[in-house]
């Protein structure tokens, strides 16, 4: 038997003092248990003691079941506004709550804060380094002024309410000189912002039904609370993120492989890779998502990437091309769905420059901002490793310098050409099957 005494406990043989400024007061005698612990986490996060990312919830836009007819009801008798596709999927990024702590579309404040500081940063600092915006048409605020809440239209159909609405003037020039450090018209998504509204309007947006696409890969847009729990039943005890936008060749591959690896020899058991292509908005002369996802299936099937611990998802994001400011946005989102490791690629989110042909973007700042980056405490960043084709080996390897003559960079622009005259790649560069689903939409074009 081993006698514990306790010696000048508070409350037990020792006088309770009464401090003279307490920093909380918990009133127990009117607040509950949970009310309780809520106010000292806010505290505790107001001293930066405590980092947001690592209470909050997944916050859902979706109205509540019990609320959905009432809603339904009320969006058909508000004014209405026509969105684009590309709002509509930002609609859905909202929706399933990969912005979370977002309400809706940003309010002047949240977007200054985003724009300036790549981050919300009332309640904590929070990443979030790209505006997640509205556009409207000066007609459509004048029309708009003064309404309690107006309708999303998408389609024919009344997608989303969006309530308490604040406009703000939309400086387009200024959010492309910060968000992608160009102002080039030609950048596609620059394009983009330059021909929508002269207004955002910001506001608590509330989705009255889940968004399917009804492409036959719905089944693929998982939402952060459902990859959570699919997390949860494989008992993962560490998932490791790799955003694409592009076919997965074998030097992929080989970086998923080797962070697998790592993470075993760090002793985490059940290691789940999270597979997670972009899923929105892409640039005409990107691979469209149907035939990435047939490209990245036929990887699984011939046993590239082990199909038994990895997720294929859908990112229903668009991408922007905002280089070092939109990787921020790609890794954040991922950790909300419950990743805590995050792969970063040569040149993330980068894209040549229109005008020049140059990396509009130094291939290298992506992951180093990332290693910097605010608000992303809760994640690990795990660095991109140069890999290339090793001509001695027959399959694509870490670059070594020193045998700098066996290796071959195969760049996507030699690796499109290639699959558009129907050439083979060399053998282990890419899986055989997914090499054969590449050529076959590149064939497709030239019947189109």
């Amino acid at each position: 038997v081993v006698l514990v005494l306790l010696l000048c406990f508070t409350g037990i043989d020792s006088e309770y003092e009464k401090p003279e400024a307490p920093e909380l007061v918990l009133k127990t005698d009117s607040c509950s248990v949970n009310e309780c612990i809520q106010q000292l986490i806010d505290l505790l996060q107001e001293r930066d003691i405590v980092p947001v990312d690592a209470s909050y919830e997944v916050k859902e836009l979706y109205v509540p079941e019990n609320k959905l007819d009432l809603a339904k009801a009320d969006a058909e008798t508000l004014p209405a506004v026509e969105i684009s596709k590309v709002d509509m999927q930002w609609v859905q990024v909202l929706a399933e709550g990969w912005a979370t702590p977002l309400n809706g579309f940003m309010r002047e404040r949240e977007y200054l804060q985003s724009l300036h500081f790549d981050c919300l940063l009332d309640g904590g600092v929070i990443n979030l380094s790209v505006p997640i915006v509205l556009p409207v048409s000066g007609e459509d605020k004048e029309r708009l002024d003064g309404c309690t809440a107006f309708a999303l239209v998408y389609g024919s159909h009344r997608v989303a309410i969006l309530r308490n609405p604040e406009f703000y003037e939309h400086r387009k020039e200024e959010r492309c000189a910060r968000q992608w450090g160009t102002t080039c018209k030609e950048h596609p998504y620059i394009k983009i912002v330059m021909e929508s509204g002269d207004w955002l309007a910001g506001g608590d947006l509330q989705v009255l039904d889940r968004i399917y696409w009804n492409d036959g890969l719905d089944q693929y847009r998982l939402t952060p609370a459902e990859l959570k729990q699919k997390f949860k039943e494989m008992n993962a005890d560490a998932v490791f993120a790799f955003q694409l936008r592009n076919p997965v060749h074998n030097g992929h591959a080989l970086l998923m492989q080797d962070t697998h690896r790592r993470l075993v020899e760090r002793g985490y058991r059940r290691p789940v890779l999270l597979l997670h292509p972009l899923g929105g908005w892409t640039k005409d002369d990107d691979v469209p998502l149907p035939w990435r996802m047939r490209q990245h299936a036929a990887v699984l099937e011939e046993g590239v990437l082990p199909p038994h611990s990895t997720v294929v998802a859908i990112f229903p994001s668009p991408m922007m091309y905002a280089g070092p400011t939109e990787v921020q946005w790609h890794c954040r989102a991922r950790m909300v769905a419950g990743a805590n490791f995050y792969i970063v690629g040569r040149d993330p989110a980068g894209m040549p420059h229109p005008d020049t042909g140059k990396d509009l973007y130094d291939p290298t700042h992506g992951a180093k901002v990332l290693t910097m980056a605010p608000g992303l405490i809760s994640l690990e960043i795990v660095p991109f490793k140069v890999a290339a084709y090793n001509k001695a080996k027959r399959a694509m390897d870490f670059y070594n310098p020193e045998n700098h003559e066996d290796f071959d960079f195969i760049s996507g622009t030699r690796m499109r050409r290639m699959a558009r005259e129907g050439q083979d790649p060399p053998e282990g560069f890419m899986a055989p099957k997914a090499w054969a689903v590449l050529k076959e939409y590149y064939k497709s074009l030239e019947k189109a």
